[in-house]
């Protein structure tokens, strides 16, 4: 099945076959009937975006209040999801992929609303995502410190380059002082 879900409810993993020949390559990313079957709704995409950056820069963690649909189209990302959603039995966990060109995979994420993305280009890449929302701008954003020690995600990178606001996003223990996962 091209849609896969995850130990992370509302993460879904797209991958199609890529067809290729000497002229290049075809694949699919996503059919919108796939989605809306294994998220048990209609997704509705309302903006693209497309964003591009240089060797080692990190971006996120965010959890923008809309779905997300993911791609790289050039280049190599190591992504990280993070679930910072308090009310969910996955509070506090994070899958990771590597997604692009070889050796990364040509696959899609689709991240519900609430689900934190982030992610580090391992070289030159270009990062398409589309959203469920037209850009409003929301304050405060909704965002998880990078290095979080409860996160723990093993970033191939030590020293990344990061946004102002990137470097003082707050640790999730800082945003859910009194979760009962903190208790454990």
């Amino acid at each position: 099945m091209p849609v896969a879900t995850t130990r992370i409810p509302g993460l879904l993993v797209v991958r199609w076959d890529t067809h290729g020949d000497e002229r290049g390559f075809f694949r699919q990313t996503y059919q919108r009937g796939e989605l809306a079957a294994a998220l048990g709704r209609e997704p509705e995409l309302r903006q693209g975006n497309h964003s591009r950056s240089g060797p080692g820069v990190l971006r996120g963690f965010h959890a923008e209040p809309w779905d997300k649909l993911v791609y790289v189209t050039r280049g190599r990302a190591f992504c990280a999801i993070a679930d910072i959603r308090p009310d969910s039995p996955t509070f506090g966990e994070v899958e990771t992929f590597e997604l692009g060109d070889p050796p990364g995979e040509r696959i899609r994420l689709y991240l519900s609303r609430g689900l934190a993305n982030s992610f580090l280009t391992l070289e030159d890449t270009d990062y398409l995502y589309d959203v469920t929302e037209e850009f409003r701008p929301i304050e405060p954003k909704p965002s998880v410190a990078w290095d979080d020690p409860d996160l723990a995600v093993a970033w191939p990178v030590g020293a990344p380059v990061l946004s102002p606001a990137d470097r003082a996003n707050p640790t999730l223990r800082a945003l859910f002082p009194d979760h009962p996962r903190w208790a454990a």
